[in-house]
């Protein structure tokens, strides 16, 4: 095993598995032995994954025939091996770290704070963070699931023709908990949004979503929940509104500069759905038609597709 470490062999995995048998065979304090050792046998994420879920299943403790006190033990010795893990390796150990500190609320909080301080030194990617913030959101801390949610956002940055970004997903994820959660979190989270996500059609979607429903629906706290959902002419859906009609006229010139007549179709539906996002602003109709407006001038080369235009939009 010590011979393998640093450098992989393709039977490792099998390796592994057979010495954590070999531990559960011989009984507690063999396998204790190897969960203290841990460094010197395993990788972190082999230590953190087959390891410990091996040594922590309920079918090792029924083997072992151990005792509550035993038990008590084991887990304690798992939990550390856990932290030791994700302090060593945070991307790949964090998630499997909390999953093993969840019954011990001072170890979890540790795991936890591990997770903020990678995110907050860049150890971390957005997708590896925005994993952790979903687990923590459904383990029923929603309030340290958006703290991780704005660390990982800061790290995500979608340009305006990247519509199928991976990380749109977890970007309305993080956007919804943030609204259910208030219109406080919501607020503080919308300038980190506009900044980094110039993506027209991200930013209207969120838009229409968040202007559905009143914030705050997930807060236990009355006073801080809304009765009415947020209006469009005020913080922070105004700031979210005027982002997304930004994003379509600088969008709407990025396409136009290389368009081609096989995607004028494509143009005109994209324009349809930027002109629903002008109209929920109050003078939206007059921007949008501004905006027609200097595409006709601007591009009237390209006759047939101002044609096109003129037919739909006047």
């Amino acid at each position: 095993m010590r011979m393998t470490l640093s450098s992989l062999n393709w039977r490792r995995r099998e390796m592994v598995r057979w010495l954590v048998t070999c531990a559960t065979e011989l009984g507690l304090e063999a396998v204790i032995s190897i969960i203290q050792n841990w460094y010197q046998l395993f990788t972190p994420t082999e230590a953190t994954g087959p390891v410990a879920t091996t040594v922590m299943s309920h079918a090792t403790v029924m083997r072992l025939n151990l005792d509550f006190r035993q038990q008590e033990e084991l887990s304690s010795c798992a939990r550390t091996l856990a932290l030791q893990c994700a302090t060593k390796d945070p991307p790949n150990c964090a998630l499997n770290a909390l999953t093993l500190c969840e019954s011990e609320p001072f170890a979890f909080e540790a795991a936890y704070q591990i997770v903020v301080d990678a995110a907050t030194t860049n150890v971390m990617t957005s997708s590896q963070l925005f994993t952790v913030a979903r687990y923590m959101e459904h383990r029923g801390y929603p309030h340290r699931a958006y703290k991780l949610a704005v660390l990982a956002m800061k790290g995500v940055h979608l340009a305006y023709n990247q519509d199928n970004h991976p990380a749109i997903n977890d970007i309305h994820w993080a956007c919804a908990l943030a609204h259910s959660l208030g219109k406080s979190e919501l607020t503080n989270l919308v300038p980190l949004l506009v900044k980094n996500v110039q993506c027209a059609t991200v930013l209207s979607d969120i838009l229409r979503r968040c202007s559905m429903a009143a914030p705050g629906i997930a807060t236990l706290d009355a006073k801080r929940r809304c009765i009415k959902p947020l209006s469009l002419d005020k913080p922070p859906l105004r700031q979210l509104l005027e982002a997304a009609i930004s994003a379509y006229v600088n969008t709407t010139h990025s396409r136009l500069t290389h368009i081609s007549p096989r995607h004028y179709g494509d143009f005109i539906e994209f324009l349809g759905k930027a002109r629903e996002t002008f109209l929920l602003a109050q003078d939206g109709h007059i921007q949008f038609a501004q905006l027609v407006d200097n595409m006709k001038s601007a591009y009237k080369g390209k006759k047939k597709l101002m044609l096109l235009v003129k037919e739909r939009f006047g």
